[in-house]
């Protein structure tokens, strides 16, 4: 079965990553795009747009039956519904069955054995796969009341991790150190959790000392191939959020990588897998991992990966949709690896206090040269909306090791420049030139644990403004040239515009 045209239900850098991949194989797609969204690169660069409503994703991106009559509306026979909003979604993914359009992911049955943690720490355990130690609570359902999560939290000994059963980022989950901590931090993760997925549920894991994590990319076929495109390093986080990845990991071996690699594959064996997936571990300072979770989608930082293996990851993704068999066998890819690539995510942030910097971008310029990809959802005069993650893009170099790549991306960082609006460029900077980092040496913790060297001086940011404004004032502006107003189906789309910074209307 050819895809013909296909729906990406998402919006910023993901959207725009997978129509690239689309128009490179012949298939049209379709934007869907809210109020602040009419001007978004995803939208600009559609070969078709269906407006779904208001900015909150609540009222958009995330209503399922808006999504599918968009679908129909265009004509779309496929829709990929990128990571993050509906990508997990299994009622989704059934929906998209029942109206006869083909979903690029897993069935919706794993995703619902995998979207609950304390279901896939179960289903995984089965399979052989190593967990973090921990309790799911009575009969594995997560802990209904503080007091009986405490006994269970003594008998695993603290620190203990209290986690949402449900969604992931972060939200609903606490790290707690002792006794007295315990049923503050139980209430406080629960009232996130059920703010943030809807779903209170929490359970409790062991809290790894110093850990690092890696994650495996899996990918399967319905012919019953599953595969594993290695590992990537997503240790540098903060407040449970990735900000920098690299791949491969700087201290995983052959002989790890090849036992991790066969755990997260008997997980996603478990399930029956399809599509490309990505199993979540710590790595312990003795070489111990232990299963966190199986994200059913593809991943915000899968570049790194596509680079050093040289493969088209979304690409992959539309083979499998298709009834294709995988490109590429195991012994291939394992003969393929090459080189190492890094990530940092681009945010529209404060880079002192980390808080979202929304706006308009002024004036932006991007970096460039060899092995530096930058996929971006932005671009001069955009506005970064206050409704959604504020990425402005993820930026990707690859090197013939890491010493390259590290110092390849400082130089790549050093020729990003924004205006506008704040960024968390400075905080990469002087992440890249930390000792720590460059030696490879670092965990979870990095990010608090040297929080003040991280973090720019305000005459550093001030110093830095300046030489941005007058490299970018310097013989800026050009005069903007008229389009014709684009149409869906033959009717207007939105209000006549203009050219914008590079991003042409191929919309029709």
């Amino acid at each position: 079965m050819d895809i013909r045209r296909v729906l990406v239900a998402n919006r910023g850098e993901i959207a725009v990553r997978v129509m690239r991949t689309c128009a490179e194989r012949g298939i049209e797609t379709v934007a869907v795009f809210s109020d602040v969204d009419r001007l978004a690169p995803h939208v600009l660069i559609a070969d078709h747009a269906v407006a779904i409503g208001p900015a909150p994703a609540a009222q958009s991106y995330l209503v399922i039956d808006k999504i599918l009559a968009a679908a129909r509306a265009s004509g779309a026979d496929a829709i990929h519904p990128g990571y993050g909003f509906l990508s997990e979604n299994e009622d989704f993914a059934d929906a998209c069955a029942a109206a006869g359009i083909t979903f690029i992911g897993p069935s919706s049955e794993a995703m619902r054995k995998m979207g609950s943690k304390t279901e896939a720490r179960k289903t995984v355990t089965a399979a052989g796969t190593p967990v973090v130690p921990g309790d799911n609570g009575p009969e594995g359902n997560g802990f209904p009341t503080a007091g009986m999560a405490l006994v269970a939290a003594k008998h695993i000994g603290f620190p203990v991790l209290i986690k949402a059963a449900a969604g992931g980022g972060g939200k609903g989950m606490r790290l707690v150190g002792a006794e007295a901590e315990f049923v503050a931090a139980f209430d406080g993760a629960r009232r996130e959790a059920t703010a943030a997925f809807g779903d209170g549920t929490v359970y409790l894991e062991k809290a790894i000392e110093r850990p690092r994590h890696i994650e495996i990319q899996v990918f399967g076929d319905t012919h019953g191939t599953i595969v594993h495109l290695g590992e990537r390093d997503c240790s540098i986080q903060r407040r449970h959020q990735k900000v920098i990845e690299e791949a491969p990991s700087p201290v995983v071996t052959p002989e790890l990588r090849a036992r991790m690699g066969a755990a997260a594959i008997a997980a996603a064996r478990a399930v029956s897998y399809v599509g490309a997936g990505t199993c979540e571990f710590l790595l312990g300072a003795d070489g111990g991992f232990y299963f966190l979770e199986m994200n059913t989608r593809l991943q915000v930082e899968h570049p790194v990966t596509e680079m050093i293996y040289g493969v088209d990851l979304v690409s992959w993704q539309l083979d499998v949709a298709e009834g294709k068999p995988l490109p590429m066998t195991q012994a291939e890819l394992d003969g393929r690896r090459r080189g190492h690539a890094l990530e940092c995510r681009i945010y529209a942030e404060d880079p002192v206090k980390f808080l979202p910097s929304p706006g308009k971008i002024t004036h932006l310029r991007v970096p460039d040269g060899p092995y530096v990809r930058n996929d971006s959802g932005c671009y001069e005069g955009a506005e970064i909306p206050v409704h959604y993650d504020p990425m402005i893009s993820k930026l990707v170099v690859w090197g013939e090791d890491r010493a390259q790549a590290v110092a390849r991306m400082r130089r790549a960082l050093d020729e990003y420049m924004v205006r506008g609006i704040e960024t968390n460029l400075a905080f990469h900077r002087r992440c890249l030139r930390h000792e720590a980092f460059i030696a490879g040496e670092f965990d979870t913790g990095f990010i608090g644990r040297n929080a003040a060297q991280l973090a720019p001086r305000a005459d550093e940011t001030a110093l830095t403004a300046a030489i941005i404004a007058a490299a970018l004032d310097h013989g800026h502006g050009q005069a903007a040239r008229p389009k014709p107003t684009p149409t869906t189906h033959g009717a207007p789309l939105v209000a006549p515009t203009t050219e914008i910074s590079g991003w042409r209307r191929s919309l029709r």
